[in-house]
C-alpha cells in the first residue's frame, strides 16, 4: 500500500511538471492625469526572455496582433488610438512574412476623455495578444484590466 501511495504521488507530480501552463508575459497598468478633463494610460507588457509579443500593427495572415478593447463608461471616453514604440520588424519563415514584435517589454498609451461628474473614473477593458519563441507559438490569450484615473 505504502509503494502504491508514492507512485501515485509521483505520477501526480509528473503531470504537474509536464503540463506546466506557460505565461511568459506580465501586464502591468498605470494612469497619469494630464489636466482635469485628460488622462494617458500606460499599459505595459513584461515579456520572458526569448519570447516577443506583436505589436498592434501587423498585416492580416500572420500571427495575431496585441488589440486593446476599452470598455464604454459614461465618465470617460476613448480618444484616439492605442499607440506603441516603435517595433522589431523581422522575417518570420513560420508565417512567410515579415513581423512587428516587441522582446523584454513594451509600454503602449491611450488618450482618456474624462467626461463624467465621478472624481476617480476607472477604466475597464482587455488586451488580446499572441506570443512566439524560436521554436513555438501560444495560443492567443485575453487579459481584462481594471485602471484608476486618480
Amino acid at each position: 500500500m505504502k509503494h502504491f501511495f508514492l507512485f501515485s504521488l509521483g505520477l501526480l507530480f509528473s503531470f504537474s511538471v509536464s503540463s506546466q501552463i506557460l505565461k511568459p508575459v506580465k501586464w502591468s497598468y498605470a494612469a497619469k492625469k494630464t489636466s482635469k478633463t485628460t488622462a494617458v494610460l500606460y499599459l505595459k507588457a513584461t515579456v520572458e526572455d526569448g519570447w516577443h509579443l506583436y505589436s498592434q500593427n501587423m498585416a492580416d495572415g500572420g500571427p495575431i496582433k496585441t488589440t486593446f478593447s476599452f470598455s464604454p463608461a459614461k465618465n470617460y471616453k476613448i480618444t484616439g488610438k492605442t499607440t506603441e514604440p516603435k517595433a522589431t520588424v523581422k522575417f518570420e519563415k513560420s508565417f512567410n512574412m515579415n513581423v512587428s514584435y516587441f522582446e523584454k517589454s513594451v509600454i503602449f498609451q491611450q488618450q482618456v476623455k474624462l467626461t463624467g461628474s465621478g472624481a476617480n473614473p476607472v477604466v475597464k477593458g482587455s488586451v488580446e495578444f499572441m506570443v512566439c519563441d524560436d521554436q513555438q507559438c501560444l495560443p492567443p490569450e485575453t487579459v481584462e484590466f481594471s485602471i484608476p484615473v486618480k
